[in-house]
């Protein structure tokens, strides 16, 4: 049975509606814009308030989700009974042992055989002008999580509620009609997000020349190449002047200059929408977000600190440090950083770093380039000293050399890093020595540096 029941004269808050399992759009004398709601799941949509009554835009609640999980069967044929047995249950209202609510927690729910919690038991609350950063290892149950939030599949247990207009880009190709032109999804798009052609017409310019597909905008979409996709999908999702903005990590998709322009527009709309931003690219999560929730095994690992949240998902992908590779004739005796010979330090971001390697040679080398790569867990560079920058090359002789040098103002962000040490023959090009990745660095207390930054070493 469908229904709705809107706030009295007296009241302005949302309502939930336990066993509706479809949308509905109501209009009532108190003109509310929109109210959609799924089983489990409030969308609210409230009358514009006096300027004198508005609140402060960053206490204001958009997202909260209460002990929300979901299952899923291993098994397909079970899947398909399981999923008569629940339809069967929820329109005779005897779903969960009866009630039309949801049970308040995965312990309230049996699970049945071969089936697993993909998100379980997930909490939070996110305000207007925050940014939750959403990370953890492939098959976590982000991208299940996003789904519930825009009601694409229903949860078992919990809350969501969810306040204001929504914009979502989950998946490649999601909420378009391959047949139709991308003008025509552009329209139908704003039309489901409540907006008039009036209003669209506004938008179409920006939303184009944001994708910068305007030689293309009325071909099919099925003719799109997946990057196009992505760029029209996000042009439309952030363009719409979204209260509340999911992204999973298709903009991976996308080349390095439009991602380049979509995390730009992600910091412009910060201040006025509620962000919920997953990806593998740590960067990214420590620049673009205010908090962050890390996911292990459907379950919350860790909520809170972004630099902390970093820093535990590394720990999920923790692995033997590389071994170094020496060319014939050189023998690494030692390595010290800092003092220290072991392979995993810590350091204050800001640092000077002293380095001393003991090596032997077996033939002289007058100009030795040495240089230190400072890189992210998915070893993308952040930071390069190197003595070549200003040709101070060191001389090693014959036998026991020790080389030792220091890297002032290292500038590393917050986490785990992980460091690398080459020696070359600056004359042949020939590589002595390669520690690739052979040292983690625990970084604390310092800020994100959003580019690669390159130092000179100071030999002594």
């Amino acid at each position: 049975m469908l229904g709705f029941s809107g706030p009295s004269e007296h009241e302005n808050r949302p309502t939930t509606f336990p066993g509706l399992a479809s949308e509905a759009e109501a209009v009532t004398k108190r003109k509310f814009e929109q109210l959609r709601c799924v089983r489990g799941i409030t969308l609210y949509f409230p009358p514009s308030p006096p300027d004198h009554c508005l609140p402060d835009m960053s206490e204001e609640v958009l997202v909260k989700i209460d002990n929300v999980s979901k299952r899923f069967c291993r098994s397909l044929k079970r899947s398909l009974w399981y999923g008569l047995q629940d339809l069967g249950n929820e329109i005779s209202g005897r779903r969960h042992g009866g009630g039309s609510g949801l049970p308040n927690s995965s312990n309230d729910v049996k699970l049945r055989p071969d089936e697993f919690w993909a998100v379980k038991d997930v909490s939070f609350e996110l305000r207007r002008g925050e940014c939750l950063g959403l990370i953890g290892r492939n098959g976590a149950g982000k991208t299940t999580l996003l789904k519930m939030l825009n009601g694409l599949i229903k949860p078992d247990t919990g809350h969501i509620e969810m306040r204001g207009r929504l914009g979502a880009m989950i998946a490649l190709g999601a909420g378009f009609n391959p047949i139709l032109t991308g003008r025509e999804n552009v329209y139908i798009s704003g039309a489901v997000l409540g907006f008039s052609k009036t209003d669209i017409d506004k938008k179409f310019d920006e939303i184009i020349d944001f994708a910068d597909i305007s030689s293309f905008i009325d071909a099919p979409v099925q003719s799109y190449s997946s990057g196009m996709q992505v760029r029209l999908g996000f042009a439309v999702a952030s363009n719409m002047d979204p209260d509340i903005l999911l992204i999973d990590e298709v903009l991976a998709v996308g080349d390095v200059g439009f991602r380049t322009k979509c995390y730009n527009r992600i910091h412009e709309i910060s201040k006025s929408t509620a962000i919920i931003f997953v990806s593998h690219t740590m960067s990214h999560i420590d620049r673009l977000s205010t908090t962050a929730l890390a996911l292990a095994n459907g379950q919350t690992g860790y909520r809170g600190d972004k630099s902390l949240a970093i820093d535990f998902y590394n720990q999920l992908f923790k692995a033997d440090l590389r071994k170094w590779e020496t060319t014939e004739g050189v023998h690494i005796n030692h390595i010290f950083v800092n003092g220290d010979p072991g392979r995993r330090i810590r350091i204050e971001g800001s640092d000077s770093m002293n380095i001393k390697i003991d090596v032997e040679l077996a033939t002289k080398y007058e100009r030795i380039e040495i240089t230190i790569s400072f890189l992210s867990h998915s070893q993308e560079l952040i930071s390069l000293a190197s003595n070549r920058f200003d040709r101070k090359w060191a001389e090693g002789k014959k036998g026991n050399n020790i080389f030792e040098f220091s890297v002032n103002n290292i500038s590393l962000g917050s986490g785990t890093q992980l460091m690398s040490i080459a020696l070359r023959d600056s004359d042949t090009n020939k590589i002595l020595f390669w520690g690739h990745a052979g040292w983690e660095l625990n970084v604390e207390n310092t800020p994100f540096i959003p580019s690669p930054t390159f130092r000179k070493l100071e030999i002594k």
